[in-house]
């Protein structure tokens, strides 16, 4: 790898660290209990400080959103991941180019997609069993992530497939089951709340523009009992609002 693209690679790290290859080089450790849990993850690392002293901190309850004219997201998602990997903290897919969020006038890459159990986000303080964070990147460096909240009912294919060949220890990626189609885990309404926030692990970088959606995924309670045997809790407390609007697609 030349230097030019190397730079580039450390940047897109740096913008995202839910998107690190397996044992790239980290900060601090953080974990989501303890002395190195969410309360003290702007202590831990000087780069971290925007967990403590950010003003628009992900995620958050949404009680009250606005009514406004947004654009219908445009999804051209492959119908496979690529890569598989448990990293530490959560399980997450990884996508080849080619997948894309068109936006309004941004068009984002899809990189990747992670798990959270419980949800990050509430609505009207009501949480769900988990919650899918597909993370795209723009050639900007900003983020768009469309958060999916998932609740127990009837089983999703694609979820299932995830947790039956889910890494069970931290290390390396894997090849994906080509089987596992991103497209389904996504509901059939695309209607979506819309604000300005972080990402919710440290660095907890302020440059993401969240599309959390209003229907949830239905998946099976013992997908997500399998799930919770790595992960029984790796979510973020929600944080102040602080006066944010929050929009919501007619």
């Amino acid at each position: 790898m030349d230097r030019r693209h190397a730079l580039k690679a450390l940047a897109g790290i740096a913008l995202c660290p839910m998107c690190r290859p397996a044992f790239a080089a980290e900060g601090a450790h953080w974990s989501y209990e303890g002395a190195t849990g969410p309360a003290k993850w702007g202590d831990l690392d000087a780069a971290d400080k925007a967990c403590a002293v950010g003003s628009q901190q992900s995620p958050i309850d949404i009680d009250r959103a606005i009514r406004a004219q947004l654009p219908a997201l445009k999804l051209s998602w492959a119908k496979s991941a690529d890569t598989i990997i448990n990293n530490g903290h959560t399980i997450q897919l990884n996508f080849a180019e080619g997948s894309t969020l068109t936006l309004g006038d941004v068009k984002y890459q899809l990189v990747q997609v992670h798990f959270h159990r419980p949800s990050e986000h509430t609505i009207a303080g009501k949480s769900f069993p988990m919650e899918a964070h597909f993370v795209h990147r723009a050639d900007s460096g900003a983020l768009a992530v469309i958060g999916v909240l998932m609740a127990e009912g009837q089983r999703n294919e694609a979820f299932s497939r995830i947790v039956k060949t889910m890494p069970a220890a931290e290390g390396p990626a894997v090849k994906a089951d080509p089987k596992i189609n991103p497209n389904a885990l996504l509901p059939q309404k695309l209607g979506y709340y819309r604000y300005s926030g972080s990402l919710t692990t440290p660095p907890c970088s302020e440059i993401v523009e969240w599309v959390l959606l209003t229907a949830p995924l239905h998946i099976a309670a013992a997908d997500v009992e399998a799930f919770a045997k790595l992960y029984p809790m790796n979510a973020r407390p929600v944080q102040k609002d602080n006066r944010r609007f929050v929009l919501r697609s007619s």
